[in-house]
């Protein structure tokens, strides 16, 4: 083996963010058109005066996707969904997708065909063209691999690192509901696997369900944004939850944060299965992780231009650095911020 085994470091110390960090320390950018490389939701590259912003995200069969109850047209849009989010969270525009599929002799063509018919479903959607990829074998189930290429003017481009002082913290959609629609899908697996005669009770789920299975990434909010005339300080996209994703906000830019509980959005059918399941539907918030809304600041001075817009809700202001990073709960009371959603080590 190539490494030393009386001197191993698990990559669960490092998380992975940690092994990110640690990763980019030993890479160093030598062309002029890369401006920007690991760190942020995606690449940037200078194209004649416009950016090119370039995106890859993995899906492995049984750590992130569950066949038992994910029908492959669904995991196909989502797949494609999840990259095309962070092209939006640099407020830039998919164009082309490149996709590299690995997988097992268990899968048919027809089954792949399922599986391309929905990325074809969110090309369409997203006007995003399909320009290549790559299939290869797989002895452990179905790996899924994109890489989203858009652009921008270099101008409109924001980057996690741009948020300053007093700039309030907003949020579009509502959060939780993909956390929670994924406590009930496997609730449904578990009972179906004790006794199979056992129909699944998915009803009055079908939004949650959907928040799970079939994410739609926010390309109207980079639009109404512009639309208002409003350029975000700082942008990330919500894949790991609110904690999580703010904390990067604040890492980048250099600030600490204040969250209100009372201005979280949470969709009443997120809410009321989350207290099914007896979770907290703040947790769920919080750390549930795969909503895929957008997460961005802007300066007091555009509040009123999204003051009225429905889908999108204010749920903090960022701090100085020193102040910390605390969430005020319904009751008044302040306690300080945690990152427990997704930990891919």
């Amino acid at each position: 083996m190539f490494e030393n085994k009386e001197n191993r470091t698990e990559l669960s110390s490092l998380g992975e963010f940690g092994l990110i960090d640690h990763l980019a320390s030993f890479v160093e950018l030598k062309n002029s058109e890369s401006v920007k490389g690991i760190g942020d939701d995606a690449a940037v590259i200078n194209n004649e005066g416009d950016a090119t912003v370039v995106s890859t995200d993995m899906l492995v069969e049984g750590v992130h996707f569950d066949l038992t109850f994910q029908p492959l047209k669904h995991l196909g849009f989502k797949a494609v969904a999840v990259n095309l989010s962070d092209i939006y969270a640099m407020n830039a525009i998919p164009k082309q997708i490149v996709v590299a599929v690995a997988l097992s002799n268990r899968f048919s063509l027809e089954a792949i065909e399922e599986l391309y018919e929905g990325i074809q479903m969110a090309c369409d959607k997203y006007s995003v063209d399909l320009v290549g990829g790559d299939t290869t074998t797989s002895t452990a189930g179905l790996v899924i691999s994109i890489t989203a290429i858009g652009r921008a003017k270099k101008e409109d481009i924001v980057y996690r690192s741009g948020a300053n002082v007093g700039d309030l913290i907003c949020v579009s959609g509502d959060l939780g509901g993909a956390y929670v629609g994924l406590q009930l899908l496997e609730r449904e697996k578990r009972i179906f696997l004790e006794n199979p005669k056992i129909q699944p009770d998915l009803s009055n789920a079908d939004y949650i369900l959907e928040r799970q299975l079939k994410p739609e990434p926010r390309r109207d909010i980079i639009e109404k944004l512009k639309q208002a005339k409003v350029h975000p300080t700082s942008m990330i996209d919500v894949s790991d939850g609110l904690s999580s994703e703010v904390m990067h906000l604040c890492k980048q830019s250099g600030t600490g944060c204040t969250l209100y509980e009372d201005k979280f959005p949470i969709d009443p059918q997120t809410f009321e299965k989350a207290r099914e399941f007896h979770l907290d539907p703040t947790v769920c918030a919080l750390s549930g992780g795969e909503d895929y809304e957008l997460l961005f600041t802007i300066k007091q001075d555009d509040y009123e231009k999204i003051r009225m817009h429905l889908d999108i809700s204010i749920v903090g202001h960022m701090v100085a650095k020193e102040e910390g990073l605390h969430l005020v709960d319904k009751s008044g009371n302040q306690v300080k911020l945690e990152a427990q959603g997704w930990k891919a080590f």
